[in-house]
């Protein structure tokens, strides 16, 4: 299973949009559903922006990026956040 990671990121922090990570993102968001293919996982990270106040008050120097990875990576990284706090 794909969750979807939607990234924010300004172009006057990273101009290339390939260059945007969790580390250097303006806002970060997982979404709470998993898909089963890369497709479906893409079209719901870009809807649930959507739908947020976020997606809804992006600005001109913001750029979306949208990363589908396997749920057994989201899992262990969040566990180890949740670790570190």
């Amino acid at each position: 299973m794909l969750t979807a990671l939607v990234l924010i990121c300004s172009t006057a922090i990273t101009p290339d949009l390939r260059d945007c990570t969790r580390d250097n993102a303006a806002s970060v968001m997982l979404l709470p559903v998993q898909s089963g293919n890369p497709a479906t996982c893409f079209l719901h990270g870009q809807a649930y922006l959507a739908q947020t106040s976020i997606g809804q008050e992006l600005g001109v120097k913001d750029q979306v990026k949208v990363i589908c990875i396997r749920s057994e990576v989201v899992d262990a990284s969040v566990l180890q956040l949740r670790a570190k706090q």
